[in-house]
């Protein structure tokens, strides 16, 4: 799908760019990767998620230490014990397999709170980024910018290249 879409998109500008009307279109890139490893907010923001990850670990390790204290001690002295209170022990085990496993999800899982929190911390460096290409493209007469590092492939698009009106009326039957 992704190769499908540079094609398109690869088309699309060598169609502007051979085009004798479209030969002033200026076209540019930039490498996000660099931009971010470069900039110290960025490198903050990693620092604080890795901060948090690192004691979310920590209390994940805890809790599985627990967890395998408590099975060994049952499997120690599980011949032993009544009935009644063995159920209790497979019980208590089972309840805090259970909490490791919604802890994991509520913190590594898909929409977990590691992901929210890193687009919490790089919400404010991506809009800096976002804010400079803008700037540079306006400055500097680009039409479009690409980034190379991204599945975002298009980063700023000259609204005068906007055909959403046209085709809309297009579809309506008054264009």
């Amino acid at each position: 799908m992704k190769k499908y879409f540079i094609l398109i998109i690869s088309s699309f500008l060598i169609y502007f760019i051979s085009s004798p009307v479209f030969s002033q279109v200026k076209i540019g890139y930039i490498d996000s990767k660099k931009i971010i490893d470069n900039l110290q907010e960025a490198r903050d923001a990693k620092q604080k998620l890795d901060n948090l990850v690192s004691q979310w670990q920590t209390e994940l390790a805890t809790l599985q230490d627990s967890l395998k204290k408590m099975k060994d001690d049952y499997e120690k002295k599980k011949l032993i014990l009544t009935d009644q209170y063995r159920e209790q022990i497979e019980k208590n085990i089972s309840n805090l397999e259970t909490s490791i496993s919604n802890f994991k999800t509520q913190k590594f899982g898909e929409n977990g709170e590691y992901y929210q929190k890193q687009m919490e911390f790089m919400r404010p460096v991506q809009d800096r980024i976002f804010k400079a290409i803008e700037t540079v493209a306006t400055k500097e007469n680009y039409d479009f910018v690409f980034d190379r590092n991204s599945d975002i492939l298009l980063l700023y698009v000259n609204e005068k290249y906007d055909l959403t009106l046209k085709v809309q009326k297009a579809i309506e039957g008054k264009y």
